[in-house]
């Protein structure tokens, strides 16, 4: 199912990537909503001794916290697509069938796969 930047919930996950990825003055931001309505946002993480994907860390960040699925992820940074890291991670905490969206700094979606 396509992101739906007229539902509240769809916007409030670009809106949180975004706001995470202007905070953090980082590349992507990212937000994930699981499957009971709560949201995780995160910053990419770049340290010598440590590099994650914002979406990496949000995962973490939901799977920390007890989450047991996600219903959507997104994706905001100067990116074109999805990257091939950011699904397996989806796909082995959540399983098939979540949609993750990539959108540029405006929040206008570029790309979107499913698991």
């Amino acid at each position: 199912m396509p992101i739906d930047l007229t539902d509240p919930e769809d916007v409030k996950l670009v809106t949180l990537a975004k706001a995470n990825r202007a905070r953090a003055n980082a590349a992507q931001g990212a937000a994930v909503r699981d499957t009971d309505g709560r949201t995780y946002s995160a910053a990419e993480v770049s340290l010598p001794s440590l590099e994650l994907t914002a979406l990496q860390v949000a995962v973490a960040m939901a799977n920390s916290s007890g989450v047991r699925g996600l219903e959507a992820a997104v994706v905001v940074g100067d990116l074109d697509d999805v990257a091939e890291m950011d699904v397996a991670v989806v796909l082995d905490f959540a399983g098939r069938g979540v949609p993750i969206y990539c959108a540029d700094a405006s929040g206008a979606v570029l790309d979107s796969v499913t698991t």
